[in-house]
């Protein structure tokens, strides 16, 4: 049902963004979507942060994980 629902929203945003294109440019449709897709990431990742507390785990910022991943 989650997955869906994402979808939904990305679909939306696309549709959304392609009309933004066509009345300002690709620019402004560039900006639209980046805009949705990076508000809807951010919220994914600090649901994922809580689960994470929530498990016993520690959360990490953004430095930190970066880090990680890089070694």
């Amino acid at each position: 049902m989650k997955t869906l629902r994402n979808r939904m929203i990305l679909l939306l945003a696309l549709s959304i963004g392609t009309i933004v294109g066509i009345f300002r440019g690709s620019e402004a449709k560039q900006k639209w979507v980046f805009r949705i897709k990076s508000r809807f990431d951010e919220k994914r990742q600090i649901a994922e942060q809580k689960k994470l507390i929530r498990g016993g785990g520690v959360a990490l910022d953004d430095i930190e994980l970066a880090a990680f991943h890089n070694n």
